[in-house]
């Protein structure tokens, strides 16, 4: 679900990852569909690699996504507008176990941003996650 999906630093948003050159990755934003390289240089997250602190260990962010996605009954998740009170309220609802010392309220507001931008874009799938994980077993 998350494959291929990244964060770049210093761009709002997420991107697609469309190809890949000698020097950079062409990607395209999920907002406005514009391509644009992503150099080296930049720093990159692929959403699939990211995971959140909690008291038992790490749980990957497609694990917290699916958490919202249930909470929502496929629905958005809560803005990442909203306070920082409201924000760690739906943080310990979705994943109550979360290391409170460790996930900032800015770390929320990217979660819950880059949660709603992936339910605009239809890009929540989770049962195509749940076949993958069948078939390491």
């Amino acid at each position: 679900m998350l494959k291929g999906i990244l964060a770049v630093s210093g761009h709002a948003g997420l991107f697609k990852m469309v190809s890949n050159t000698k020097n950079a990755l062409i990607v395209e934003s999920l907002i406005d569909k514009k391509r644009m390289p992503a150099y080296a240089t930049s720093k990159i997250s692929a959403l699939e690699d990211i995971a959140i602190f909690t008291d038992e260990g790490d749980v990957h962010l497609s694990e917290v996504f699916k958490n919202i996605f249930e909470k929502e009954n496929g629905g958005k998740a809560v803005s990442h507008k909203a306070s920082g009170n409201e924000l760690k309220a739906y943080m310990e609802a979705v994943l109550p176990n979360y290391d409170e010392d460790r996930v900032y309220v800015s770390d929320m507001k990217k979660i819950f941003q880059w949660y709603n931008l992936l339910h605009e874009n239809e890009l929540l799938n989770f049962d195509e996650e749940e076949v993958e994980t069948e078939g390491e077993e």
